[in-house]
């Protein structure tokens, strides 16, 4: 999966759990500040994410942005896994 179709499903991922419009999520996103997510809203768009991609996220990992999820995931979904 290349970048832009990670970023693609994350952002819909997004924007289905947290009710924003798709065309207003970029990479710079912060998901907590510009998408006024709270902590529900954070888990349920981290579990959909680990459901769909088959991808292990703690919430410690410091995810403040779209972008910082997307290269999470990515990096996520290039190791092998049991890492």
């Amino acid at each position: 999966m290349s970048k832009e179709e990670l970023f693609n499903k994350v952002k819909a991922i997004i924007a289905d759990q947290t009710g924003e419009d798709e065309s207003k999520i970029t990479m710079t996103t912060d998901i907590k500040k510009d998408l006024d997510a709270d902590s529900l809203d954070i888990f349920e768009v981290m579990n959909e994410i680990e459901d769909q991609l088959d991808v292990k996220i703690e919430v410690e990992e410091n995810l403040n942005t779209v972008g910082d999820l997307v290269d999470f995931v990515e990096k996520q979904l290039a190791s092998p896994k049991g890492e």
